[in-house]
């Protein structure tokens, strides 16, 4: 197994359709959103030389793209997706790495941020150096809150009055990240320490659900129903 990550481009337009599909099925298994795209949009991606793919020989195993709002103010690393057999192997923290690193190429003033039910991908981001905030302080343009209408969580977005949904929102702030160097290694007791700090906002995090689930009609059966869905 020989896996290639690198910049997509107009040479990597056959795999469009294979990706859709793999954004698809994911999003079946998880029960949560990975917003839908449709081949051309990714095609799109590729040619403004915006994501990032994984490639095994001539197989597609991995992808990633940019989309940016608010004037470029706001960016997000969205679609991450990894081959089910390529999984708990690093591809996909190497992915999120290599669209990490091109959005601080294309956007170094932007605020990187993204919206996630995966702990795994908590973790990388958080490692990263994303740190987890609410969702007021993410994009308010309505185009990136538009693309989450795909996912069958969006009522619990819309009752909250896009407050809160079972994804939990984190933001880097490309500003500040210090130019990448190849030779340093990652300091691992800082990652720690991010990470714990991100435990204790998912502690609150959880207080302040159990608080809107009061006061919020209809959110808690619809959690409920969620829940029951996916089991």
């Amino acid at each position: 197994m020989q896996v290639i990550v690198k910049v997509a481009n107009d040479s990597h337009h056959t795999y469009a359709e294979t990706i859709c599909q793999m954004m698809e099925d994911a999003a079946k298994i998880r029960g949560t959103g990975i917003a839908k795209r449709e081949p051309e949009y990714v095609r799109k991606k590729m040619t403004e030389g915006k994501a990032v793919i994984a490639l095994d020989n001539e197989t597609v195993v991995g992808f990633c793209y940019i989309e940016s709002w608010g004037e470029k103010k706001y960016v997000a690393n969205s679609g991450l997706i990894v081959n089910p057999d390529y999984r708990n192997t690093g591809l996909a923290r190497d992915i999120k790495r290599a669209t990490f690193d091109l959005s601080k190429k294309m956007f170094p003033e932007a605020k990187l941020f993204g919206i996630t039910t995966s702990l795994a991908v908590m973790k990388i981001n958080s490692d990263l150096g994303y740190k987890p905030v609410t969702f007021s302080e993410l994009t308010q343009d309505e185009a990136f809150w538009k693309g989450c209408q795909s996912c069958v969580n969006f009522d619990i977005l819309k009752r909250t009055n896009r407050t809160m949904c079972l994804c939990t929102g984190m933001v880097c702030d490309l500003s500040k990240v210090p130019e990448k160097k190849a030779d340093k290694a990652p300091d691992l007791h800082e990652n720690d320490k991010a990470w714990e700090s991100f435990g204790r906002f998912m502690k609150l995090r959880r207080l302040r659900i159990q608080r809107k689930l009061e006061n919020v009609p209809g959110l808690k059966l619809a959690l409920k129903s969620t829940k029951e869905d996916k089991e």
